[in-house]
């Protein structure tokens, strides 16, 4: 794995590391010694950022003894023994220590790297409350700008305005805060965010308490989330002084609200906890989201007032190709359950509020809807069961129609009329068979004349007569359609145009990826939405393999499979999300599925998903599909999703309608894509 395409940091991912050295109490040389260990190991890690605990050179808790002129010395030397043994080490450091200036004591960080100091930032805000007298021994940063100091007889920046800028990293800029810092009103991060810096890190002491841990956590979260940056947290640990307080040593890193990584607690040894961090992620998000940059302008630009210090902090040697962080193989589907539970509970009823709300302003008699015994058309149809039951409305408003064609198997013909039964509906079947025969003749098309053909001609016939049946019904019986496809099918153009399944009134599933439709079903489920007998038919229809069913099985009985024709939905479902609501580059979406999909063992799988579908794929399947997803998304199916009827939005991971979140031209192409991930693949794929 030598090519360029299996490093991280050709995908715009940067390695950082939350320190947890064991302190020695007020024994510079030795938290010196232990850093340096650390710096070592991080080193050997391929680490590119490194953050210590608050005063880790000190120690945090030695109260008074901070303004002993000895203890001062002894905290210049070990920065020193720091700053050379960092000559040979790749990370970026930053170190907790005091440091006089201009007569006052600071608590600072100190950035340094390749045996040089690169500056020097303060604590904004000084706690003095509760546990906390730090104002007893040192002056508060907030204010302090513009400076230096001289450290060891050579001058560097010293104040709160500074950014670190690594120049031959693209997206890479890191913002220092203290502790305090970050639980203040306004943290000095979020202005540093502004200024540009992509990885904010805080070094801190912070005592551990009842419940502090959570509230760590979450302000952690939350500044990532709200700055649109990395946040990268540690706390000091073992070895620091107990005399009256305790400390866990818990490291964090968070990016964009999404935690990473979380360091075990209350270890008794150093730890050092790793993660790889997106800056590409970040720059883009910070793009497609102009409130960022809004602030910044409406904050007077801080990155007009920052000192940028630039540094270059080069190639990490060999090139690292393994991963720290996980990829959750189905974006749309969180592999925890509580989220996933939390998950489907919202977007069911996201669902049936929307459907809820046409009804009431369409004032209409009925609801129409087709009903194939497939997952889709089953999802759509409990929707507007429940939507019925929320408005007080008797079910058999619902006028559920199943169309069987040519090719519809009888399992799911049975499973159409179970349904349609089970819910109360009033049910109908249409044979479309001697229509679309009259057509086929009508089109002089060689099926009428007894050949096998089984062209777009022959599918779409079918298709075409099962909506127009719909929206006729609709109007003899004072209603609209409900759609059925969902997000999935109209990001693949997997739909036939106009009077087709591209078209209905209203379509309830367009916001729902096909991954997560199956997990919705067996939510109804297992949540209790409907009675038993509801519950065994819709786990039934679970069991049905995806097919048009437009064409007759093959001679060896075969049924038309969707996924055979345009490849697995897990996989295109996890390209959309990264295209969509990223805008990734196409190498990096199949950097990133790779990473994802190619051990079956690894990682956590969706709770309930079928052992059959516990699949993997390796690199030349990842750029098969993603090239078919490219040529599909881009190519030719913009023209689709222009003419989108209205349905509601269901997840943060984005819709396709053109009033919403993606506008693409319908004469657009797929070359420039294409392109792309062409020239990033290893020779030996693609």
């Amino acid at each position: 794995m030598t090519h360029a395409f299996w490093s991280g940091r050709t995908h715009g991912l940067v390695r950082v590391a939350a320190a947890t050295p064991r302190g020695t109490v007020g024994d510079p040389a030795a938290n010196a010694a232990a850093a340096v260990a650390l710096a070592r190991q991080a080193h050997d890690e391929q680490v590119d950022l490194v953050v210590f605990p608050e005063l880790n050179l000190s120690s945090y808790a030695i109260d008074d003894l901070h303004l002993q002129a000895a203890q001062q010395r002894a905290v210049s030397a070990a920065l020193q023994t720091v700053v050379a043994a960092s000559e040979d080490v790749h990370p970026l450091l930053l170190l907790g220590a005091p440091l006089p200036h201009r007569g006052r004591l600071y608590n600072c960080a100190v950035a340094v790297h390749r045996g040089r100091v690169l500056g020097v930032v303060p604590k904004s805000f000084l706690p003095n409350y509760r546990e906390y007298y730090e104002k007893r021994w040192f002056a508060p940063g907030a204010g302090v700008v513009g400076q230096t100091m001289v450290l060891a007889g050579v001058e560097v920046p010293f104040g709160t305005d500074l950014v670190l800028d690594a120049e031959d990293v693209d997206g890479l800029v890191v913002g220092v805060e203290i502790c305090e810092d970050m639980w203040c009103p306004s943290p000095p991060s979020s202005r540093l965010a502004l200024a540009g810096a992509t990885v904010l890190a805080n070094l801190s002491a912070s005592n551990i308490v009842i419940g502090k841990a959570r509230d760590r956590a979450l302000l952690c979260a939350a500044q990532s989330l709200r700055t649109i940056s990395a946040y990268v947290f540690s706390a000091a640990g073992p070895g620091e002084s107990t005399t009256d307080l305790a400390w866990d040593g818990q490291g964090l890193v968070h990016e964009l609200g999404e935690e990473l990584a979380a360091s075990p607690r209350f270890a008794e040894s150093a730890a050092l906890l790793t993660a790889d961090v997106d800056v590409d992620r970040i720059v883009s998000e910070r793009m497609r989201t102009p409130t960022h940059g809004d602030t910044a302008a409406a904050e007077g630009r801080p990155e007009d007032h920052v000192r940028r210090v630039r540094f270059q902090l080069g190639e990490v040697q060999p090139a690292r190709t393994d991963l720290r962080r996980t990829v959750a193989r189905f974006p749309f589907v969180p592999d925890d359950p509580d989220r996933l539970h939390e998950d489907c509970y919202e977007a069911f009823n996201i669902q049936v509020d929307g459907l809820t709300r046409r009804l009431t302003a369409t004032g209409s008699r009925t609801l129409l809807i087709g009903v194939s015994g497939g997952i889709d058309s089953t999802h759509a149809l409990i929707v507007a069961a429940k939507a019925m039951d929320r408005l007080g409305r008797p079910r058999s408003d619902i006028h559920a129609v199943t169309m069987p064609g040519f090719a519809t198997s009888e399992g799911t013909r049975t499973n159409a009329w179970r349904l349609m039964e089970a819910m109360g509906v009033t049910a109908q079947e249409i044979d479309i068979r001697p229509a679309a025969r009259q057509m086929l003749d009508d089109l002089d098309h060689p099926y009428s004349e007894g050949q096998d053909v089984y062209d777009v001609t022959f599918e779409n016939v079918q298709a075409g007569l099962r909506t127009d049946y719909l929206f006729r019904l609709a109007n003899h019986r004072s209603g609209f359609v409900l759609g059925t496809g969902d997000l999935s099918e109209m990001a693949l153009g997997w739909c036939t145009y106009g009077v087709g399944d591209q078209m209905s009134h209203y379509a309830i599933n367009t916001g729902v990826p096909k991954t997560l439709i199956q997990h919705l079903i067996r939510w109804c489920v297992t949540s209790g939405q409907f009675d038993d007998a509801t519950g065994e038919v819709l786990l039934d229809v679970l069991g049905t393999e995806i097919s048009p069913e437009l064409v007759p099985a093959d001679a060896q009985g075969r049924i038309q499979s969707t996924e055979d024709a345009i490849g697995p939905y897990a996989l295109h479902d996890f390209f959309l999300h990264h295209v969509v609501r990223y805008g990734l580059a196409p190498s990096k979406v199949a950097f990133l599925a790779w990473h994802a999909w190619h051990d079956v063992e690894a990682g956590r799988w969706p709770e309930n998903l079928p052992p059959d579908e516990h699949r993997a794929f390796d690199l030349d399947e990842v750029a098969r599909w993603l090239e078919v997803f490219l040529k599909r998304f881009f190519g030719f199916s913009q023209f689709k999703r222009s003419a989108i009827p209205n349905g509601p939005k269901v997840s943060g991971g984005g819709a396709l309608s053109p009033r919403g979140d993606w506008r693409a031209p319908s004469d657009g192409t797929a070359t420039p894509y294409l392109a792309e991930l062409a020239a990033a693949l290893p020779p030996t794929s693609g």
